[in-house]
């Protein structure tokens, strides 16, 4: 069972790996992954090449290019075994196969793994990974829309992604969080996107609502006294670097103001681990709970307040106030 599984899931994906290998990005990684298997076993390009076998043959591996992938082969598996999507399997193999080919080439020859480093390069700055076109109910914001419109009726609950077009995990993220949206939008619960790839400057604010003050005094006089439009400035704390492990971020905006994140930032500023699967995020952020709750919150706005039997309005009230 624990060979079949696997092999199910294959099965069933082959339709998706089909277009994914329509697109350029995974034939030239997977070109760039076989270099060296191809340059060593197909002749007439393993002729002349040097080889410490004891037979000298040309287009066999030796032994140490033997050790080097099968230890390939153990970080691929290891790497794996917290992967949830399929880009996610393939993408640790592409990357991990590039590695070991440079070793492998400047160990063969240095002119080689220059060669071979260079088309890394030059592959890495030309052509990105393919971003997510499929079905999905998001609302994309910019540096200015996110502010407004989370201020902008504050009984809508936003779950909303940061995210960056470079990152392999935002990628890899993105179906799954399509997917979601898909299932649980709602008119109480939305789903939102921010590309702080693109809009640096939101990804140093931190949500917050306008904090008010009975003392006297306009609020500018007043120490410890935050005002909306200052608050608008304020940062929302997601770090673009890739060593922060911060991208994606999911953010949960009740009221208008954060109550939950994911990965959670420790003391030192780092995202603390998290995987980001479908399951996690319906269990973290507690999807069923919100959408059964957003969904009678809807329905009680739409049939409106009872009207007071013999339609008569209490003491103090307008029927505008109801």
């Amino acid at each position: 069972m624990a060979v079949l599984a696997p092999l199910l899931a294959l099965l069933y994906s082959v339709p998706g790996l089909v277009r994914w290998l329509a697109r350029p990005y995974y034939p030239l990684s997977a070109l760039l992954a076989t270099a060296f298997l191809l340059v060593r076993k197909v002749p007439p390009l393993c002729h002349g090449l040097p080889s410490q076998r004891e037979d000298g043959n040309p287009c066999d591996f030796d032994w140490r290019e033997v050790e080097i992938l099968m230890f390939l082969s153990a970080i691929v598996m290891m790497k794996n075994r917290r992967s949830i999507t399929v880009e996610q399997h393939i993408g640790n193999i592409f990357m991990f196969s590039k590695v070991a080919n440079a070793i492998l080439f400047f160990r063969l020859d240095i002119r080689m793994g220059l060669l071979y480093l260079t088309l890394c390069i030059v592959f890495l700055m030309t052509c990105k990974p393919p971003l997510y076109m499929g079905p999905e109910y998001i609302k994309y914001f910019s540096d200015k829309t996110i502010d407004e419109e989370l201020e902008r009726d504050k009984r809508v609950t936003w779950i909303v992604e940061f995210f960056a077009n470079w990152s392999n995990e935002c990628q890899s993220f993105a179906p799954i969080f399509a997917d979601l949206s898909l299932k649980y939008n709602c008119v109480g619960l939305h789903f939102g996107k921010v590309d702080v790839g693109r809009y640096t400057d939101v990804s140093t604010r931190s949500g917050g609502g306008t904090t008010h003050s009975r003392s006297p005094g306009p609020p500018s006089s007043r120490p410890g006294v935050t005002t909306g439009l200052s608050l608008s400035c304020c940062r929302y704390k997601v770090s673009t670097s890739p060593l922060t492990k911060q991208l994606p971020t999911l953010i949960l905006f009740q009221g208008g103001i954060e109550t939950m994140r994911r990965p959670q930032i420790d003391k030192k500023g780092r995202a603390v681990s998290w995987t980001f699967s479908e399951e996690n995020v319906i269990r973290e952020f507690n999807l069923n709970e919100l959408y059964q709750k957003a969904k009678k919150q809807s329905k009680s706005r739409e049939e409106g307040p009872e009207e007071p039997p013999g339609g008569q309005v209490p003491a103090g009230e307008t029927k505008k106030d109801k």
